[in-house]
């Protein structure tokens, strides 16, 4: 009898301590802390290991804008323009960047200088017009087509007071051919997309009652 006792307490003894230790180790799992928006993991494992799904509190429009970003730096500059902006959102300024992207570089390469004006300040709308003027002086004109907008992600942002500006990476193809006063083709192909890196940085007064962003600085990525 003193035997049977003894055996069912070493088995008692053994469930609990197997009870502890699953408990234990879900216990330190809920405790970890979930990683935060714009945050990424120091180290990442193996691409095939399985791994617990995160749980996360849903936001559509900061989940997609934390890609676009372009890095941890940028985030307050962000928010401070957003502070003071209430009407800003980051991917809708994205849009509006690369439709902008595209409406500029038209515009140039069909003499447009109305809707230069438009959309850059004064020294960038000067710079922008001087090289047409050369190019029509030379009797050549541009046959180019953007062909796509890889990627638009923020470079870096400021706010300077009550100025807003914020540099633009965009990665596109474009296809570039210059021709001459008759028409023939002295430069370039259509047939051969050339990949273009530019660094474009846009501005705005955050007081402005007019919600559009001006081109004032353009440069080579």
């Amino acid at each position: 009898m003193i035997t049977e006792i003894v055996i069912l307490a070493a088995i008692a003894a053994f469930l609990g301590l197997r009870l502890y230790a699953v408990l234990g180790r879900r216990s330190e799992h809920e405790e970890e802390v979930i990683p935060q928006r714009f945050e990424r993991p120091e180290q990442a494992g193996p691409l095939d290991a399985p791994v617990a799904e995160p749980r996360v509190v849903r936001q559509p429009a900061r989940t997609q804008a934390q890609a676009e970003l372009g890095g941890n730096a940028n985030e307050a500059a962000i928010r401070a323009i957003a502070a003071v902006d209430p009407r800003f959102d980051l991917l809708g300024f994205l849009e509006g960047a690369k439709a902008a992207y595209g409406m500029i570089l038209e515009a140039f390469w069909k003499g447009d200088r109305e809707t230069l004006r438009d959309l850059t300040d004064d020294d960038v709308y000067e710079g922008f017009v001087g090289a047409i003027d050369e190019r029509e002086a030379a009797g050549e004109t541009l046959d180019n087509r953007l062909i796509r907008i890889e990627d638009a992600v923020v470079h870096s942002a400021d706010l300077d007071g009550r100025v807003a500006r914020i540099a633009v990476r965009f990665t596109a193809d474009i296809a570039a051919v210059t021709r001459d006063a008759e028409g023939t083709v002295v430069a370039g192909s259509l047939d051969d997309a050339i990949e273009s890196r530019d660094v474009w940085t846009f501005s705005r007064n955050v007081d402005a009652r007019d919600p559009n962003w001006v081109l004032d600085e353009t440069d080579q990525a």
